[in-house]
């Protein structure tokens, strides 16, 4: 179930900064150093928004739902279904870590959600990390996606779901080979990555249906094991901002 949530986001950044450069600009140190202040108990309260995007089909909502523990008839879980349910971001709490945020985001390439408009229209730069979900051969919308992440400096999962459906395919063909197939399509995916200038991408492959199968597990380790790190990269970028004020504040006390 969606909920509202406490963020600081890159609008609000800006408000913050603009204050403070008019209360110095105007000499008025103790309100430069007070916005300062109230800008850094903010940072405490900072949540960790996780998107998950990619295109349309390719079980986002079946991910999300799986991410958070959630069967996809349980209460509270995200909808799913054969046509697009997802028709505008939403918010889900993650159950083991309170400042985390995962956002369903609608796909990518859809007649209400047009490539060229997507990124706008769900206000991409508002997410703290992302976590693509790709359930076909790489192709133009995860490089899009995957492009615009590292331009904004943020860092990403890549996963490529319905393995169940590539490996039942291959099966029919003489010579089949399961562990084969699998590195071609982990191989798939990483040279697409590096190809959209990202040296060491992480590639999950997973099912969606049964979760013990394929790297659902590392994933969710690796989710576990990064968290904290990724909430404190996003503190420490909000910091750096904060951090220059007070230099600026020093310098003025120590001019004036």
């Amino acid at each position: 179930m969606a909920e509202d949530y406490y963020s600081i986001d890159e609008d609000e950044d800006e408000d913050e900064v603009e204050q403070v450069r008019k209360a110095l600009e105007n000499q008025t140190l103790t309100l430069a150093v007070a916005k300062i202040q109230d800008y850094c108990e903010q940072l405490d309260h900072v949540d960790l928004n996780i998107a998950i995007t990619g295109e349309s089909g390719s079980g986002k909502s079946t991910f999300v739902n799986a991410f958070l523990g959630l069967g996809d008839e349980d209460e509270g879980a995200a909808p799913t279904g054969v046509v697009e349910t997802t028709m505008e971001p939403t918010v889900y709490p993650h159950p083991k870590y309170p400042q985390v945020k995962v956002w369903d985001l609608p796909g990518i390439g859809t007649p209400n959600f047009k490539a060229d408009e997507y990124l706008q229209k769900v206000e991409f730069q508002r997410y703290d990390f992302f976590i693509i979900i790709a359930s076909e051969r790489f192709k133009v919308s995860s490089l899009k996606l995957a492009t615009e992440i590292q331009g904004m400096k943020k860092r990403f999962y890549f996963v490529r779901s319905k393995i169940d459906s590539d490996l039942d395919a291959e099966k029919r063909k003489k010579g089949f080979d399961k562990d084969k197939t699998l590195s071609l399509i982990r191989q798939d995916c990483i040279k697409g990555l590096q190809e959209s200038g990202v040296p060491s991408p992480a590639v999950f492959l997973v099912s969606s249906f049964n979760l013990q199968l394929y790297d659902f597990p590392q994933l969710e380790e690796t989710m576990e094991r990064e968290l904290p790190k990724h909430n404190d990269e996003t503190i420490a970028d909000r910091c750096i901002k904060s951090q220059l004020l007070t230099s600026s504040c020093d310098f003025v006390e120590n001019y004036f």
